[in-house]
């Protein structure tokens, strides 16, 4: 189970790490923001798609082991289970994370920026731990 849990916690950093480590590129203009400023119709279908997104997979993602069939599977003991919703549980937040962090910076829109918070903020909240 340890080693499991250093792995999921391995994920959990290095994917969150990725949407640090592409806002900074972008901030010490290593790369050039902005690019896509000049699309309004990409801009447009792109926020639909992340606010779409981001609000099913939040709460999907914060109640995904209070669900019947995963809870019933964990409680079992079965740590194979385990890795495997954890990881989906990673990366239903990390992921559009780390994909509204890159379309804030490609088209300078807060909008993604204020979802990237807001699943910054849900960080804490699915960080792999063991049960008590």
């Amino acid at each position: 189970m340890k080693k499991t849990l250093n792995l999921l916690r391995s994920l959990f950093m290095a994917t969150a790490g990725m949407a640090v480590v592409v806002a900074a590129l972008y901030e010490l203009d290593i790369l050039p923001s902005g690019v896509l400023v000049d699309r309004p119709q990409d801009e447009f279908l792109w926020t639909i798609a992340m606010e779409l997104v981001t609000i099913v997979l939040i709460p999907t993602a914060l109640r995904l082991f209070k669900t019947k069939d995963v809870e019933r599977r964990l409680d079992e003991g079965n740590v194979k289970a385990f890795k495997t919703w954890s990881v989906v549980r990673i990366l239903m937040i990390t992921l559009p994370l780390l994909a509204n962090t890159l379309l804030y910076y490609l088209f300078m829109n807060t909008t993604f920026g204020y979802m990237a918070l807001i699943l910054l903020i849900c960080l804490p909240f699915i960080y792999p731990a063991t049960r008590k």
